[in-house]
């Protein structure tokens, strides 16, 4: 089921090995262009043009955008109690993980009478985009809400499409989990027209006005990307999530029923999901295939899953140590990488591209996309090798506040000069001599 990629004899230089990997092919220019028209009409027509969206691509017309409250408390009265235990336990532990990445303002004193501050300051107003397509996803409703709302993020609006089977809203799971995480902005709207949307604002049916946000963050699929390609600039964005991946780096000693199950559990997601196993036994690879095979069969998605193993995205790349194997995972920057080797901690230390880490056994990707704490908002597509997943970083900016005093100013205005004038920007020194009268400052 797997397809296989021989590297024993020699890791290519990482360029190469990039080029050879198994990568899902997802074109997000050429989505570009299917999208700047949904994109155009929300901007010159709004709320009317969203709908009509919806209309077309989601098969139901909401009466308005905004979710009402009773809605919302409907939903969460009628979450199944397990369900809400589950959530309650995931909001806790995210909670408990993100306060811990709260900044605090920082003042370092420069020369006496001169300082720099850096603040950390939340952006005013975001939008969160919850997908609605092959799934329902409650738990990216708590991804996205909880390092916002541990920012300080003040204005949150969750953003899901209409579900025809529901009204024209979205999913109840969704506005349940909003409902329990405190937020009471849900729109019902998807797609390139939710993102432009967030992106341009609007006024509802009812006269509602929908303000506009500052960044928008959230998985979603490809013509969501490709909206938050063309809008990134009019607002933040949080990376260009493309579909989910999964790569395992294991020895003999792992377990191949718990390696396979994990490579299932993650093309469950999309036919074009992708899971990659980079291993030192080709025995092991040998025994999770006899396992794909037994679990494939027996799942629910069934389908989806084979698809996603056969594809060009996943496969088996063969190793001659734990260490080459660390420059394969490493060049591949996975979203998700799981460890189960032998001393998984220690080599877990030496790795440098992932979106998240999981270590062992008993710590498998689904693990963090539910419960373990960690944000399951990832880079994707390579991108951990320079991006971070969702966090409460996302959502602050740092901001320098320089405090001189005439002394401070004084002691180094001569070096401001030379510079300026080495930089042909004369102005740029006059700005600091007129301070003094145009004389040189002693």
């Amino acid at each position: 089921m797997l397809s296989r990629i021989d590297l024993r004899d020699a890791v290519p230089a990482p360029a190469a090995l990039r080029a050879m990997l198994p990568r899902a092919a997802v074109d997000i220019d050429a989505v570009v262009e299917r999208v700047r028209p949904v994109i155009d009409a929300v901007r010159e027509r709004g709320v009317d043009a969203a709908l009509e969206y919806a209309e077309q691509f989601d098969r139901v017309r909401p009466a308005s955008v905004h979710v009402p409250a009773d809605a919302l408390a409907e939903a969460l009265a009628g979450l199944d109690p397990e369900v809400r235990a589950a959530l309650e336990t995931s909001i806790d532990r995210a909670r408990t993980v993100h306060a811990d990445q709260r900044r605090v303002d920082t003042t370092t004193q420069v020369v006496p009478g001169g300082t720099v501050t850096e603040r950390w300051v939340p952006v005013t107003r975001v939008g969160l985009y919850a997908p609605g397509g092959l799934a329902v996803y409650p738990s990216s409703v708590v991804m996205n809400v909880v390092p916002a709302q541990e920012a300080g993020v003040e204005g949150l609006v969750v953003c899901s499409p209409p579900q025809a089977e529901f009204g024209g809203r979205p999913h109840p799971l969704i506005l349940a989990a909003a409902a329990l995480l405190g937020v009471d902005e849900v729109w019902a709207v998807g797609g390139a027209q939710a993102v432009a949307l967030l992106a341009y604002g609007g006024v509802d049916t009812d006269g509602t006005p929908l303000e506009p946000v500052d960044v928008v963050t959230g998985p979603g699929n490809v013509y969501v990307t490709a909206a938050k390609r063309v809008l990134r600039g009019r607002i933040g964005i949080d990376s260009e999530a493309g579909t989910t991946e999964i790569a395992v780096l294991a020895d003999a000693s792992a377990d191949p029923v718990h390696v396979a199950a994990d490579l299932v559990s993650q093309a469950e997601h999309d036919p074009a999901a992708a899971s990659v196993l980079v291993t030192t036994s080709p025995e092991l690879a040998d025994a999770v295939d006899v396992e794909l095979a037994t679990q494939v069969a027996t799942t629910k998605h069934t389908e989806r899953i084979r698809t996603a193993l056969s594809g060009p995205q996943s496969g088996v790349i063969l190793v001659a140590s734990v260490e080459d194997g660390l420059q394969v995972v490493d060049a591949y920057a996975a979203e998700h990488l799981e460890i189960q080797t032998t001393d998984a901690r220690e080599v877990a230390t030496r790795v440098r591209n992932a979106g998240a880490v999981f270590v062992g056994p008993h710590s498998p990707v689904s693990l963090g996309d539910y419960c373990a704490g960690s944000n399951h908002v990832l880079p994707t597509g390579g991108c951990a090798r320079h991006s971070s997943g969702l966090s409460v970083q996302t959502f602050l900016r740092g901001i320098h506040v320089v405090d001189y005093s005439a002394e401070a100013l004084a002691e180094v205005a001569d070096r401001v000069v030379a510079l300026a004038d080495a930089e042909d920007l004369p102005a740029h020194g006059q700005a600091v001599t007129a301070r003094f009268g145009n004389r040189k400052p002693v």
